[in-house]
């Protein structure tokens, strides 16, 4: 009755969550999604603390309230810029947990083994399940436990230094140790050795040993990685947060977890395939070094960047029939998506055509500015992916870039020498005119110098872009 119960559940909760996915495709139907989601995940979790082997309820339930506290207050606090930091911090949980279920796993999997039959028949739950496994099974048993806590060895410290470096708590630069890739290729090495000798012996010193290089392996693959290749970074960690948990389910013979994990490692996957598509890179190349250092001298920025203030600004846009506005992390950081709601309605309101253009990789999270635009109420058929809007440009009047940079570089199709070369960009600057909302005269996030901001028909909008659209808002009724 345990089992039909249980299983039931996950089928149900598994249904819910490929719904959740699905839903979430789509910004009509993703808060439903997220309902699905939520559904799904009480309806598993209930079903594993009433399902078979249940038991420590007192220590369950705390831990789920304690959870429960923590992610509710995360939810309330944590805000839109904080984001990808917190997919990065959420991933490196999951990472940790697949390691310490990995090893549980193995101490239970030692303890069976040395029972007798008698013993073994008292059992319940995984001791059972490990108690009826045959010799080639736990051969099975003893890999997918082993490469379920080297995936997660490897996200937990990715996820950490990927965490720091969205928070500004590691440099953004990509960093190498002394002896790059080849330190990487030995810590693999070590790891394949260690998967041999754990499959024949069950030791616990090779899955331990396995381990640390599997840690190193997370923290010095993410940390040669640089910050322009951040979001496609966070897209890789969730996919192997789930091929760790997939893993694991099938170490522990839970068929939701091998589902959801499933679900999430391919779906990750995928998302960081497009997204290096759409930057005209090789994932491979992503993740063995990031935006690398150019072939040759990247080539001379001429010019000076030229200020405008909100009266400039203003007298331009009440001219313009056509405007196409482009977002960017600053916008974020600045909290600013209200004001270019505001912004929006009230030029829609004089009879203007104003939509947005967003790059696949603005932001650091993948959908950054698509969250950021639907929290503001921007109407989702004006919100226009890259490939849609590129070729408008030439036709419109003004275009209007706030808190980007490495999207909107011209040199990315200019510079063959520049390390964003080859990736394809927002052409704003074949706009009739073109205003960047700028703090400053900083290369931005990736350290990258920008041609556009010395074009003729561009304009610096400087200062905070809350600030600098509040202003603009006073001179436009």
């Amino acid at each position: 009755m345990e089992f039909g119960f249980t299983t039931a559940a996950y089928v149900v909760a598994a249904v819910l969550f490929i719904l959740s996915l699905g839903g979430l495709s789509g910004q009509e139907s993703a808060k439903r999604a997220v309902w699905y989601g939520i559904t799904g995940m009480a309806l598993a979790v209930v079903a594993t603390l009433i399902g078979p082997g249940s038991g420590l309820w007192l220590a369950s339930l705390v831990l789920v309230a304690l959870g429960g506290a923590i992610g509710y207050q995360l939810a309330t606090k944590v805000q839109m810029t904080q984001m990808p930091e917190l997919v990065a911090a959420m991933h490196s949980l999951v990472g940790l947990a697949a390691v310490f279920v990995g090893y549980v796993a193995h101490i239970e999997m030692g303890r069976v083994m040395a029972m007798d039959e008698t013993q073994r028949a008292a059992l319940e739950g995984f001791a059972a399940l490990l108690a009826h496994k045959q010799p080639v099974e736990v051969s099975i048993l003893r890999v997918e436990l082993f490469l379920g806590i080297f995936i997660g060895a490897i996200t937990f410290t990715g996820s950490v230094i990927a965490y720091g470096k969205l928070a500004g708590k590691v440099s953004s630069a990509a960093v190498k140790l002394p002896g790059g890739h080849m330190l990487n290729i030995a810590a693999a090495a070590v790891s394949v050795i260690c998967l041999i000798w754990y499959f024949n012996t069950g030791g616990l010193f090779p899955l331990f040993l396995m381990t640390l290089a599997a840690l190193f392996i997370g923290y010095h693959l993410i940390m040669g990685i640089g910050g322009a290749d951040m979001p496609v970074v966070v897209s890789m960690l969730n996919s192997y947060s789930g091929w760790a948990a997939a893993a694991i389910g099938f170490s522990l013979g839970n068929d939701l977890l091998i589902v959801v994990g499933a679900l999430v490692g391919s779906s990750g996957a995928i998302l960081s395939y497009i997204m290096c598509k759409a930057m005209n890179r090789s994932f491979v190349s992503v993740i063995l070094g990031g935006f690398g250092g150019p072939a040759g001298e990247q080539m001379a920025v001429e010019g000076e960047q030229i200020a405008i203030d909100a009266d400039g600004v203003a007298s331009a846009l009440e001219e313009a029939d056509s405007i196409i506005i482009i977002p960017g992390y600053g916008m974020a950081v600045a909290q600013a998506q209200q004001n270019v709601a505001e912004l929006t309605k009230r030029l829609r309101a004089k009879g203007k055509v104003v939509r947005f253009a967003i790059h696949p990789v603005a932001g650091r999270l993948p959908g950054h500015m698509n969250v950021l635009l639907a929290e503001a109420k921007v109407p989702y058929d004006i919100v226009l992916e890259m490939d849609e809007i590129n070729d408008d440009f030439p036709t419109t009047d003004v275009a209007i870039v706030i808190g980007s940079n490495d999207i909107v570089n011209p040199a990315a199709q200019d510079d063959p020498n520049s390390p964003i070369a080859g990736m394809p960009v927002l052409e704003c600057w074949k706009a009739k005119q073109v205003f960047v909302s700028k703090r400053g005269q900083g290369t931005g996030y990736s350290g990258i110098e920008n041609p556009l901001f010395f074009k003729d028909n561009t304009r610096m909008f400087y200062g905070d872009a809350k600030k600098s659209l509040d202003e603009l808002l006073t001179k436009i009724s």
